[in-house]
């Protein structure tokens, strides 16, 4: 077995062959996540999971973009059907009932995102204030509810760090994993040192992450595609699928100098385990 720990199923790219796919996937004995990123695709994620008894799961939260679209242009994402919406304030009380689903599995994806940011120093202080506010707002219902967390982070390691080592001193108890991973070394050991698992996708193809995948103890390491995005190069379709996770398994075993069996064994347990799958 294999598990894609972090796809976007739920999303518009996958209307026209959505179930055809799902079911190509689980007869290949492979398992997904698929991740909320506001709360209609969060919806989406637990609907879509609840048809299946197996092998399909959700995930719940507000992405970063989202929390602080208020401070950005609208951009529009034909993969979630709509541009940044302002779903400013995490809405506690309705991410509580979905999470009431046993298809639930992680509060995510949360964290923050400082790629596409405000011009005006002002504008950009109030910005990342607001992605932190929400973040924590979300570390605390993860708490809560005794679930993992699925992090997004981009061009924003060092702020996440800083929140997560005194969130864990204060609070004793969060794990999860940061996927896509794309910081750097020193940055990954931090994390790992933190108990927290690292997600390797096929962002590997375009960013050279080769010391990262060398370095990450097998242990913190889980396989995921982010799709319909982050397609590695060589797959035959430009839209990613959980099963081109074969790609990035082949290149993680070359890199370490294992086997393939031994790269989906390990990833295979530590999913289960984090996400009690």
């Amino acid at each position: 077995m294999v598990i894609d720990t972090h796809s976007h199923v739920q999303f518009p790219a996958y209307n026209d062959d959505r179930d055809g796919l799902i079911a190509k996937t689980l007869a290949e004995n492979v398992w997904m996540i698929n991740v909320g990123t506001k709360y209609q695709t969060s919806v989406q994620a637990v609907e879509l999971a609840e048809k299946y008894e197996s092998g399909v799961y959700a995930a719940i939260g507000l992405h970063p973009m989202h929390a602080g679209a208020e401070f950005l242009k609208q951009r529009h994402d034909e993969n979630e059907e709509s541009g940044l919406e302002l779903e400013t304030t995490f809405d506690k009380e309705k991410y509580l009932a979905l999470a009431k689903s046993k298809k639930v599995v992680a509060i995510g994806e949360i964290g923050l995102d400082y790629y596409y940011k405000p011009k005006s120093a002002t504008k950009l202080a109030e910005f990342k204030a607001k992605q932190k506010q929400v973040f924590m707002q979300q570390l605390d219902f993860a708490k809560e509810l005794d679930l993992p967390i699925i992090i997004h982070c981009r061009m924003a390691h060092q702020d996440l760090l800083e929140i997560l080592k005194s969130y864990i001193l204060n609070h004793k108890s969060v794990r999860g994993v940061v996927h896509c991973f794309t910081g750097n070394l020193e940055e990954m050991r931090q994390y790992v040192a933190l108990g927290f698992h690292i997600g390797l996708n096929g962002i590997m193809f375009k960013l050279n992450l080769d010391e990262v995948v060398k370095t990450v103890p097998m242990e913190n390491m889980l396989l995921e595609t982010d799709c319909p995005y982050l397609t590695p190069s060589m797959a035959e379709s430009q839209r990613n699928e959980p099963l081109f996770m074969s790609y990035t398994i082949q290149k993680i075993a070359e890199l370490k100098g294992v086997s393939v069996e031994e790269v989906v064994e390990a990833t295979t347990q530590n999913a289960r385990k984090l996400f009690n799958i």
